[in-house]
Formats: C-alpha cells, structure tokens, sequence
C-alpha cells in the first residue's frame, strides 16, 4: 500500500487478511484498500468474489461507517482490468458466463451500498477496473498523464462483463459508450471529466482530501455532462435510438468485414439494456461474454496479448544486460530519419541528433516531429509546454559534431550498399568505440554492410516500418559476427522508443518482407492473369488485412518493392522473381502515391471517398479484366503462398520461433490478428491439410507452390508449429 498512510491517529481497525483492507476513520469514511499482493499492479480474479463479498457485507452491517474511499495500494495505478489467466482457465461458455454473472453481483452488491462510495483514481483504470469505478456512486482521479480510463475488452475479441456496457452508457451516453466499447479508446483525465464518466480532476497531491469531502457532503450523483440537442434527439426516443445502433452496426461490418465478432456482440448488450430492461441487458451481457471467451477469434487474441506480454520481460540474448543508452543519432533527415527521430525523444525521452548532408532535410525531420506534436496539442494529449520539452530532445548537424558521445547510431540512408559501408566509417572514426551502428535497412544483409568496419561487432541491423511513430514492429538482425551485448542494448532500445522487437537472422528479406514478396508477387501473378485490382484487394482485405496488396503497393512505393526482389531471387531463388508487371508500371513512370500515379488514382483524377483504381492500367499491362475467381480463391492463393514461405524461415532459424513470426506478421504487415498470424493459422488448418491444398494449387498454377520440405515433414510427423 505504497501511495497510503495507514499510521494515521483516527484508524480504528485493518483488516488485512486478502488483497482488500479496510481502513476505518473515526470521521466515519472507511478506506478500501486493493493491493494484490506479488503483482506490480492491480488485477481482478475469481478467488476475490468472496474476499469483496465479506468485506461489504462487514462495510454495510457497520453503521459508524458514513462514507466509503475505493483505493488502489499500487502507486500511480487504479485497476488494469481482469486477469486474463482466469479467463484462459475457462473450459466451455458456461463457466465463463458464471464468472461474468459473478463480477455483475459484486459490483450491484457495491453499488447498492446505502453509504456514498468514492473511486479514487490514479493512474490506469481499465476494463474490470473501470466496471469496479463505474459502480461506485462518484470517481475522482488524478491529473496525472497516466491516468486513462477505458474498456480495452475489444482488442482481446471480448466485451465488458462486469455491468460495463449497461453502467457506461447510463454515464456517457450511448454513442460515446459505443465508441470507447468498439475501439477500446482510453480516455484522459480531463477528457473522461467533460464526457461525464467522472466527477473531478484534481492533482495527485490532493487527490484523497478532495475524494473524502465529496464522500463527506453525500453529493455524489453522477457528473453531468454536456449534451447535445442532436444527442438528446437520438438517444432520447426509440427511433433514435434505433438509428443510433443501425450505423454503429454498419460502421463495425466496414470495418472488421464480419471477422470480430465482439463488437456486434456489444451493440447488441447496449441495445437491450436501452431499448428492453437494464435486467436484460446484464443477462445479455453474461451471455454473450460466455460465448466470446471461448470463441476462435478471442483465442488468437488471448495468445498475441500473452506472447507480446511474455516478451516485454525477455532480453535480446538470455542472460546478457543491455548496456544504457544516453544518447542517440539518425544519419538521414528523410521520412524514416524524421520517424525515428520522433519515436526517440517522445516515447524513449531520449537526445537525439539528426544528422543530413544538407540543412533543408534537418528542417524536415523536425517538422515531422513538430507536426504529430501540433496535433497532440491541439486534441488536448498533451500540453504545449510537454510538446516543447520533447522538441528540444531532437537537435541537427550536417557533419558529425555532438556524435563522441553518442551511444547508439541509427542509419536511415538510401539502400545503397557503398554509401552504407561509408557510413559505418564515418561512425566509427568520430564515435567511440562502444558505439552501436544500426542500419535500418530493408533489404541488404547486415553482413555486407559490417564487411569492411573496424568493430562489426558493433554493427546490427534495426528495421522498422513505415510510418515509424505509427508501425509497432521493429526487426533487430544480428550478422555472425554481431556481439551479444550489441543485440541486448539494440533490444532494448527499441522497447524504450515503443517498438516490439523480435530478432532475426541476416539472410535475404529478413523476415517479414521476405514472407511479404510472394504474397505481393501472387497478387500481382492475379491482376496478369485478368483479375480486377479491387477485386484483388477487396479479397484481401475482408480476409481480414488492413489493406489489400495493390493498395499496399502503391502506399510503400513500386520501385521500392522492385528493388527488393531481385535481392531476393538472386539469393533464395526462381520463387521470388517479380513479375512483369513491376518493370511496366515503372517504365510508365507509376511510383505510387508518392508521385500521384500508380495503380489507383490520386488528385484530381480521384473522384469520392472511395478509392478508384485507375483503368489505363490494363492497357498498360495488356489484360482484359475479367475476374473469373472466387474472393476465397484470390486470398488462398496469396496467404497460401505466405504461409509455406514463413515455414522456410521457421525451419531456417530466420525467427527465433513460431511466436516470434506471428508477431512480426501482425506488427509488421497487418496478418490478420483474429487469425493469429501465419504460424498459428497453419496449426489451424494443419500440416497435412496444408499440404494437400498446395500441391493442389501447385498443379493448377506451377511449382511456386509447392509445399517446402519441413510443411512435407510436419505434415509426415503430425508435428506443428507451436510444438
């Protein structure tokens, strides 16, 4: 109970026998106290149903009590939400629509309390944790930039279970319950004060005494928010309403393509507690948390949250501490420069140096940290006087003055072999001899790079994704001769910038564009073959990827797909020959967005919110469009293809393992998350199946497909991925 005093004069009694205490006062207000012992923070699990049970029964049977604080024993942190290891326990729906009926009787048990119950929040209050607030008469928290409230259940294909989509609404509002329930958005202190989720915002230091005197003065009704007269209209009468729940259907079906199945699940709880009875809608909402809980889809997602969580506590190379990183450098003011740049000063707090050969691509770099900062200021994330601290992190040069103390230089240069090999020179004469070169490179093997320095065993590859302050992956390559402390620090450093680092092996591609280049290849094989380009994309996409192939294309560039894979094709073989397709449309000056001509159109051209593909494509390309496969046979021919790829790097030590792969795959590419990843899909499908549909497609298509010799031997074992 970190952030409590419990020496106080007036404690009259502690009862501290389970995760909760009470704390008696002789002015009448008790403090409940959670703090889950061994945990670094607050979580709910099952066995704390009748340790809060005994504790209100004692609360409301003591008439000396007048007034109740809920308090977290965590400094800086309310509630997380549930344990997510009580919801994996669940064997079928029944048990865990039990365990959602459990949390509504404990939280109605608190809520009907004759006494004023105050939520003191500071720091995190999530899921579970902001259901336990929300049955609380009244919730004051802290300023503290920590502090966010929400109901992230979505992001693991589940809903609030605990009350939290009938108590939300009745706070909020219906659409405002709906788009913080449907995202997962989390709201800041000041925001969730102005939508009325919470009665004050007051700082840290106060944050007790203001919660006892409102505990005191029994005034603890909801905060009253603003509401519109287009509010009142929709959200105050059935048709309304039922319009209000028709769009938010439609917008959820755009969205995820019918592949999630929780959001239409919450539309529906908040709809019968609306439009039925709030007895309904906790039913409803029992029921349907039952039947997610066990679903495929929050399954896969269970498993990405546990795998992301396992390897935030692992270190690069087991049993190798990172060295401290005080100081960074970029070489190259460009886009990646400018998002590295960024991604250091604001989420690592770290110093860091641009350096370019001329003033005007310094310039660049730091608009593009002051624009995203601008924006944050202007939506109220942060203050101006915060974007100013973190601007001031960021300083350039155009030679290499302030470099002798750098600890760690990323290189975000052109994909020139020669001008990298300079560079890793120029380091090394003006760094010191600690100093870490990273390359961030997307294609050129690391050992290439490092064939001509002093200390290779300084030098790594760290690849992140475009936009780099909005790409949660980052690539760290280790060549042979990179040392085990350079892959700890680089590891650790991309975790400090906000990254998910997975380590792979130098060989062409590494992994995610090498995984990546065939399915692009296929899509392109299609598009010759006469299949539409939206149909193309539109397959993929409601397969479940963000965006579809030839969209993706023109977002990354088509020369810089081009240049990839002849790297490919000369070191992993005939697979990876590009069709083409590429060469024409570059000949035909078709870049992509960049320049306003590519495969869609752009400008002026481009007519509508939807995008439109530009028909002199075909021409161009010699093909009449005529779409002659199914949606499911364009997405098997690409993930397919994928797929045996990811097996290569799996057998090839390319990822580290299976976990590994899916997490780049998601984090790197979009691979659709309900599905797991590639790895976890092949295990779905299974080796022997796999196998059989690829010989199929080998026979119609040509021996690109062919299944890869351990998909053959996996399937020959019974053997999978995960084993």
């Amino acid at each position: 109970m970190t952030d409590i005093n419990i020496t106080e004069k007036n404690i009259t009694e502690i009862n501290d026998t389970s995760a909760f205490t009470l704390v008696r006062q002789d002015n009448g207000i008790a403090k409940l106290i959670m703090d889950v012992v061994g945990d670094s923070m607050n979580t709910l699990k099952a066995e704390f149903s009748e340790q809060i049970s005994q504790v209100l029964t004692e609360i409301r049977a003591d008439k000396s009590i007048t007034g109740l604080l809920l308090i977290s024993g965590k400094k800086g942190s309310f509630v997380a939400g549930a344990d997510i290891n009580m919801l994996a326990g669940c064997q079928t729906a029944e048990e865990a629509t039990a365990l959602s009926r459990q949390g509504q009787v404990i939280f109605d048990q608190l809520e009907s309390l004759p006494i004023p119950v105050v939520a003191v929040i500071d720091g995190p209050c999530l899921g579970g944790g902001l259901e336990l607030a929300m049955a609380c008469h009244a919730r004051v928290c802290s300023d503290n930039p920590k502090t966010a409230l929400g109901v992230p259940e979505v992001q693991l294909g589940l809903l609030p279970g605990g009350g939290g989509t009938q108590r939300l609404p009745k706070l909020v509002g219906i659409q405002k319950a709906l788009d913080m329930m449907l995202t997962g958005k989390q709201l800041r202190a000041k925001q969730a004060l102005k939508a009325g989720l919470v009665n004050d915002v007051v700082p840290q230091s106060i944050l007790l005494v203001t919660a006892e005197k409102l505990a005191i003065s029994g005034k603890v009704k909801a905060s009253k928010r603003k509401v519109s007269f287009l509010d009142k209209l929709l959200e105050g009468n059935s048709i309304g309403r039922k319009i209000i729940f028709s769009q938010a259907r439609k917008t959820v079906l755009a969205k995820t393509k019918g592949n999630y199945p929780a959001p239409l699940k919450i539309i529906d709880c908040v709809r019968m507690g609306a439009e039925q009875s709030p007895a309904k809608g906790y039913q409803t909402e029992a029921d349907h948390f039952g039947q997610l809980v066990v679903s495929p889809e929050s399954a896969q997602l269970q498993n990405l949250f546990f795998a992301t969580t396992d390897m935030k506590k692992e270190e690069g190379i087991e049993g190798v501490t990172a060295e401290k990183v005080n100081k960074v450098a970029v070489l190259g003011g460009g886009l990646m420069g400018g998002g590295i740049a960024f991604v250091t000063a604001t989420k690592a707090k770290l110093p860091i140096r641009i350096k370019d050969i001329s003033h005007q691509g310094i310039s660049h770099a730091l608009k593009y940290g002051y624009d995203l900062l601008a924006k944050k200021v202007k939506r109220r994330f942060i203050r101006h006087s915060e974007m100013q601290q973190q601007l001031s992190l960021i300083t350039g040069t155009i030679d290499y003055s302030g470099f002798a103390d750098v600890d760690i230089v990323v290189e975000a240069v052109f994909e020139d072999l020669s001008l990298k090999q300079k560079m890793v020179a120029d380091v090394e004469d003006n760094c010191r001899e600690t100093t870490i070169f990273a390359s961030n490179t997307s294609s050129l093997p690391i050992g290439q790079i490092a064939a001509k320095a002093l200390r290779p065993e300084n030098v790594i590859g760290l690849h992140y994704f475009s936009p780099v302050d909005k790409m949660p992956l980052a690539e760290i390559i280790a060549h042979e001769k990179t040392s085990d402390q350079t892959i700890s620090t680089t590891v650790a450093f991309a975790k400090k910038q906000g990254k998910t680092p997975i380590v792979v092996k130098d060989k062409a591609g590494f992994y995610v564009n090498r995984i990546l280049a065939p399915f692009m290849n296929e899509a392109a094989i299609l598009l010759l073959e006469g299949e539409p380009i939206d149909k193309i994309d539109k397959a993929l996409v409601n397969f479940g990827f963000p965006v579809g192939p030839m969209q993706l294309l023109d977002e990354v560039g088509i020369d810089v797909g081009a240049k990839i894979s002849p790297i490919l094709q000369a070191e992993l073989g005939e697979r990876f020959a590009a069709p083409a397709a590429f060469d024409k449309l570059i000949a035909d000056g078709r870049l992509g967005k960049k320049v306003k001509k590519g495969i869609y159109l752009y400008g002026g051209k481009a007519s509508g919110k939807k995008k439109q593909v530009d028909e002199s494509i075909y021409t161009l390309l010699g093909v009449t469009p005529a779409g002659k496969l199914t949606e499911q046979q364009i997405a098997q021919r690409c993930t397919y293809m994928m797929l045996n790829e990811a097996v290569r790097c799996l057998d090839e030590s390319i990822v580290r393992n299976a976990r590994d792969g899916d997490i780049g795959a998601i984090f790197g590419i979009g691979f659709p998350p309900f599905l797991g990843g590639p790895f976890r899909l092949v295990d779905s499908i299974g080796a022997v199946a796999l196998v059989n549909q690829l010989n199929s497609l080998a026979k119609q298509y040509g021996e690109r497909f062919t299944p890869c010799d351990a998909l053959v031997k996996m399937a020959e074992q019974g053997s999978t991925c995960y084993e």
